[in-house]
């Protein structure tokens, strides 16, 4: 049985030695690959990455073989402008690429437009169905030409080979191409995008404190019929004293409240200025509906603070402690605890 076989199609010399498992292609390493196969590959990359990192990833592969393709028959052979049309089409058709023909050639800048026709990775599309268009063969095209040409070249899609059209059209041209920068390009989008859901959660999280805060901060406690508690806790702005007025007040008449017992223990013997202007308002809007409003939680301090400072405030009872309160609305009421 024979275990080596040389041929040679359309010039390109391809070597098979079945003994040592080797395959040379122009003298060089290859492995071939189903199509199927290539499409497994391909479709774990976007499992993993994602689409846009797997686009990038094609292209810059692509890129970086054909490069290497470039640079290793620049070497090898003598090809330039005159003669690139034959090596790209016979090379890349002997290595199962599919057909590569060159349509024009503008020799002042240098400029190609290739194309086409039943490449792999149109193949590998089409047997997966899908609609995906070329990336990694494009690119692969440029990276083969900057080889050869020791020049920068990067592509535009002119056309996709598909059912309509029977083969794909790309234009290759010079230009400075920095793969690494379409990286970090990358990178820091996906970054931005991580920023972007943090910044999402964080003000999620901010909403739902706020609003665990005005449920906490202005609770509303029914002691005993007709009496009602409201314990103040920290400072007040304009947002908190409006939730402090609305739910407050709403709940007078639910409760049938006479008296509403004001708490500012939790205020820290330190009340101010706009902090008493909201409690005297609370005060007066509680009288319209027929509730008297006491003031309980006076410390000595506060006490002093309210006589020098807080005049608005002296017109409400004020007791020391909550108990206390509740025992002097029981007697305003005509009622006592047993």
């Amino acid at each position: 049985m024979e275990m080596k076989k040389d041929i040679t199609v359309g010039g390109i010399e391809l070597n098979w030695d079945l003994e040592s498992g080797e395959v040379l292609f122009e003298g060089g390493d290859v492995v071939f690959f189903w199509v199927s196969a290539m499409k497994t590959f391909f479709d774990t990359i976007k499992e993993v990455s994602g689409e846009e990192a797997t686009n990038l990833v094609l292209e810059i592969t692509g890129f970086r073989q054909g490069l290497i393709v470039g640079n290793g028959f620049r070497e090898m052979k003598n090809i330039d402008i005159s003669n690139v049309v034959e090596w790209l089409s016979n090379t890349y058709a002997a290595a199962g690429w599919g057909k590569v023909e060159i349509k024009d050639i503008n020799v002042e800048n240098n400029s190609f437009t290739l194309l086409i026709k039943d490449d792999w990775e149109y193949k590998m599309n089409r047997l997966g169905k899908k609609c995906t268009e070329g990336i990694f063969v494009p690119a692969h095209y440029a990276g083969v030409l900057t080889g050869l040409f020791g020049q920068n070249y990067w592509y535009k899609m002119i056309q996709h080979q598909n059912e309509e059209n029977t083969f794909s059209i790309v234009e290759y041209f010079p230009k400075e191409v920095d793969i690494e920068q379409n990286i970090h390009e990358l990178s820091r989008r996906e970054e931005a995008k991580q920023i972007l859901q943090l910044e999402y959660m964080v003000d999620e999280k901010t909403k739902m404190l706020q609003e665990l805060i005005k449920e906490l901060s202005s609770p509303l406690i029914p002691v005993l019929e007709g009496i009602l508690v409201v314990p103040l806790i920290g400072k007040y702005d304009e947002e908190r004293a409006e939730v402090l007025m609305t739910n407050t007040l709403n709940q007078l008449p639910k409760h049938q409240a006479n008296y509403l017992l004001l708490d500012v223990t939790g205020l820290n013997d330190n009340i101010s200025e706009y902090t008493a202007e909201v409690i005297d308002r609370l005060g007066l809007a509680a009288k319209l509906l027929g509730t008297e409003m006491i003031l309980v939680g006076i410390s000595a301090k506060l006490a002093l603070v309210i006589t020098q400072s807080l005049s608005n405030l002296k017109k409400y009872e004020c007791m020391q402690t909550l108990q206390h309160g509740i025992y002097y609305a029981l007697g305003k009421s005509g009622r006592r605890i047993v």
